[in-house]
């Protein structure tokens, strides 16, 4: 299968670098909030929450803020409503994107996503138009530090994964949506560290764009990540190698 784009990798990156500002703790608290509120409080029967939780502790969210975020969703706090959004559009150069959004407020939020997609050449569209090209599935980071493929690879295919691919410096594993805690818990089983662990949109095919094309997509995707209401953003490009090295170094 094709796999995901080089974004997931730097995305991880990104990630840890928006968790000392706080951004990061922010959005997956509200995430943390909204699985609570919708499937209860306890991760062992909520497998949405469990995942949340997985997040934040990756990011090495406090725990007082993840109690915090349950609790509101639980009715201790937080009464305003979120709504979960999907939007869709094309960046330059033809990309896709996906965008998962997390909003109290969708009349707000859907222009002002709206003029970033403009801003940097692309267009947000209509509901469906480029899903197509994705599918929903598992998605597992582990650092390649130290680790061989080959036994990475046989210990998730046994467990119920589909594919391992390298990306940067991670290894990323693909599996059905059923079966992701499944493979979760076999590589930790092995005392392998999980660097982050969720239900992904992955490209069926990808486009390679070269550096300056790279650039430009990249600064698209980042004023997506860095908008509040944004909670993830998928797409389906590649980068050239100097560029991606450069990325991964800058983060």
């Amino acid at each position: 299968m094709a796999g995901h784009s080089h974004w997931a990798s730097i995305k991880h990156k990104k990630g840890a670098a928006d968790a000392k500002k706080g951004k990061m703790f922010s959005k997956i608290a509200r995430m943390i909030t909204v699985a609570s509120r919708r499937g209860g409080g306890d991760p062992d029967m909520n497998p949405k929450l469990q995942l949340a939780i997985s997040k934040a502790r990756a990011v090495n969210m406090p725990k007082e803020n993840i109690e915090r975020a349950i609790q509101k969703g639980t009715g201790g706090g937080e009464t305003s409503e979120l709504f979960e959004c999907l939007y869709e559009g094309y960046g330059p150069h033809g990309i896709a994107l996906m965008v998962e959004i997390l909003t109290d407020n969708k009349n707000r939020t859907a222009p002002e996503i709206r003029k970033i997609f403009e801003r940097f050449g692309g267009n947000m569209g209509e509901s469906g138009c480029v899903s197509w090209m994705f599918e929903k599935r598992g998605l597992i980071s582990v650092n390649s530090n130290n680790l061989s493929e080959d036994e990475l690879m046989m210990l998730a295919l046994d467990a119920g994964a589909d594919d391992l691919q390298k990306a940067g410096d991670l290894f990323q594993i693909i599996c059905p949506q059923t079966t992701l805690d499944v493979v979760k818990k076999a590589i930790e089983g092995k005392n392998i560290k999980i660097e982050g662990a969720e239900i992904s949109w992955i490209p069926k095919s990808n486009i390679d764009l070269d550096d300056t094309a790279g650039r430009k997509v990249l600064g698209l995707m980042e004023a997506l990540e860095d908008h509040d209401d944004v909670q993830n953003v998928y797409s389906n490009f590649n980068l050239s190698q100097t560029l991606l090295a450069e990325m991964q170094a800058s983060k």
